[in-house]
């Protein structure tokens, strides 16, 4: 019939031609190399082998081992976490909380904006850093999980003129062999006996006001007893005051600002020579 011949080489055509893009198909498929492993890790959108752990409280990604997260509250306070996901808030208050519940909270004197008398009963560690009498002072030596929290006890003023005897704890957190300071509400420098209490020092949560903590002077002296090599400065109530204490340090440190107020942090990570990390905040 007139139509068949060119309706027969149409079908032929459209044989062909997907006979072709079959082969074609094929090829691309042997020929195409495989995935690279960095590609699997770093786009799981394209290829879910492997889905990151998350920590649905606060939606970031697990730490390894021997990473600590450190996140900067605001004033004192500190949410610490560590690896086996022991969280700790310092100078816990009623005015600054943590965004998580913490499992262990620390707690100084000087006034309330470090400590509260009616902490949270979810709370299983609560270490106030005074004791009950002045010659009372406060011990602590606790392991949770991966975690140890110890302290050594200085004076503070009281609101006379005169001295309360061991109403400041310097809280060490040890973890992922690292050991973290936070100096509290520090009035005065330490002497060897305390500096030999406290030990080695990794990062040093440092308050930096000049005026109602230790003077400039006086924490700069700290600061190079302690010798660690990250200080991350807290405890300052305006941009005046932190600057002050950053013009000082630059005369001795390498000083950076970050953008966020998070910072992981890892024995391998530690700066080589010592540095003063601000994140935002007062």
């Amino acid at each position: 019939m007139p139509g068949m011949a060119p309706l027969a080489r149409t079908m032929a055509l459209a044989a062909c031609v997907g006979l072709f893009s079959f082969e074609l198909a094929a090829f691309e498929r042997v020929q195409a190399p495989p995935a690279k492993p960095e590609m699997t890790q770093n786009c799981p959108g394209l290829v879910a082998f492997d889905v990151p752990h998350i920590i649905p409280a606060a939606l970031r990604l697990a730490l390894t081992s021997e990473q600590v997260r450190l996140t900067y509250v605001g004033h004192s306070t500190f949410l610490i976490e560590s690896p086996q996901l022991v969280r700790i808030a310092t100078d816990y208050n009623d005015n600054v909380r943590s965004p998580v519940q913490p499992d262990i909270v620390t707690m100084n004197h000087a006034h309330t904006t470090h400590f509260t008398d009616s902490p949270d009963p979810a709370i299983k560690y609560v270490l106030r850093g005074w004791g009950p009498t002045p010659d009372q002072p406060a011990r602590h030596d606790i392991t949770v999980k991966d975690v140890r929290v110890r302290n050594v006890p200085t004076n503070i003023r009281d609101w006379r003129g005169g001295t309360e005897r061991h109403g400041n704890s310097i809280f060490i957190f040890e973890m992922a062999n690292l050991c973290i300071a936070h100096l509290g509400h520090l009035h005065h420098t330490l002497n060897q006996q305390q500096l030999n209490e406290i030990g080695r020092v990794d990062v040093v949560l440092v308050p930096v006001d000049g005026n109602l903590t230790l003077d400039l002077e006086g924490m700069m002296e700290v600061l190079q007893a302690l010798k660690a090599p990250l200080m991350i400065p807290m405890h300052f109530f305006n941009s005046y005051s932190l600057e002050r204490f950053l013009v000082r340090a630059r005369q001795n440190w390498t000083v950076e600002t970050s953008e966020v107020p998070s910072l992981v942090v890892s024995k391998t990570s530690l700066p080589t020579t010592p540095k003063v990390m601000v994140l935002p905040g007062h």
